[in-house]
């Protein structure tokens, strides 16, 4: 169960992560949506996991890696951004969160779009 100081980090964390990726996005990513879906800080503060959603999604696994690849830095541009709120900026390890694939196929298969697994 979170705490409401939990839950008040990774708010103000998502928002800041946000407009960050939005300037990725705008950069490096042109016609690409990257949405930070979820943010969920442990119980010490120390670890941040960071759920990201991709739009168009063939495009996630490259974003995954230019993210990876880049995570020092982006750290460093959040603790810019937080550095009046926290003393210690988490560190920050990324998900794909693919729920929208997931969603998409379920209706898919409920329309009757696909083949039933079960059968």
């Amino acid at each position: 169960m979170e705490t409401t100081r939990q839950k008040k980090i990774a708010s103000v964390l998502q928002q800041d992560l946000a407009e960050i990726f939005q300037l990725v996005a705008k950069s490096t990513f042109t016609g690409t949506l990257i949405t930070v879906s979820k943010v969920r800080v442990t119980p010490d503060l120390g670890l941040c996991k960071v759920y990201l959603s991709v739009f168009p999604t063939k495009y996630s696994d490259e974003v995954m890696v230019h993210v990876e690849a880049n995570a020092p830095a982006l750290r460093h541009e959040l603790g810019q951004r937080v550095r009046h709120q926290l003393r210690v900026v988490p560190n920050l390890k990324y998900y794909l969160d693919d729920s929208m694939d997931y969603q998409e196929n379920i209706e898919r298969l409920l329309k009757g779009g696909g083949e039933n697994p079960i059968r």
